[in-house]
């Protein structure tokens, strides 16, 4: 007995460890859909959080609704306030970025991977790029070197329950900065849109997503 225990104890071991990756990979599935079976093998931070943002996102019943007034009126205001051609209030997927409202711009979403919003969830703070043409991330982005010919962008996250969504964010054709004034005014408008979204998802019944860490 002395001899088989050990190996009992070995065998249940790695059988609870088989059990429970299975269990997280489910969960991750179904619940986040944003963990792969290689982030399971090697979790971080970043892929639960990135999960939970996706579930949080999901939630909130936003992504492909129809056009909404109140998001239209955001952004048309910061288009007219900051005086940019493209203002939009742009929702980051596992895949893309869609946008919820859009001024100046004709599609309704592009590839997350040529994203500016991308960045601005990443660094969960105001992101600006004065002049895309010549920062090194940028320069060859699809969306510098063609339509809309991004030069200058501005974005404000979009928190909601502790998830940066999405951004606010406003867009030129040329080269530009963006004082700390203008900074704060850019992050009132996103807390507009953040207040839209809460309401619509409490009009729908949804409960909230609480945050797995404080903001």
């Amino acid at each position: 007995m002395r001899t088989i225990a050990p190996f009992l104890s070995r065998h249940a071991a790695r059988f609870l460890f088989q059990v429970s990756a299975k269990i997280l990979l489910y969960f991750s599935r179904v619940k986040f859909r944003g963990l792969t079976e290689d982030d399971l093998m090697q979790p971080s931070l970043e892929n639960v959080r990135e999960a939970a943002r996706l579930h949080c996102l999901r939630r909130m019943k936003i992504l492909d609704s129809a056009s909404d007034d109140a998001f239209d009126a955001i952004t048309r205001a910061a288009a007219r306030h900051f005086q940019t051609p493209i203002a939009l209030v742009s929702l980051v997927d596992e895949k893309r970025q869609w946008f919820k409202s859009r001024v100046g711009l004709d599609v309704c979403e592009t590839d997350r991977e040529h994203s500016f919003c991308a960045h601005a969830v990443a660094m969960r703070d105001m992101f600006i790029v004065e002049d895309a043409q010549k920062d090194p991330r940028f320069q060859a982005n699809p969306l510098v070197t063609g339509p809309p010919f991004i030069r200058f962008y501005a974005g404000a996250p979009i928190n909601v329950n502790g998830y940066d969504l999405g951004t606010l964010c406003v867009i030129d054709t040329e080269p530009r900065t963006f004082s700390a004034v203008e900074q704060r005014e850019l992050k009132r408008m996103a807390h507009l849109a953040k207040r839209q979204i809460k309401l619509k998802a409490r009009m729908a019944g949804l409960e909230p997503v609480q945050a797995l860490a404080p903001e």
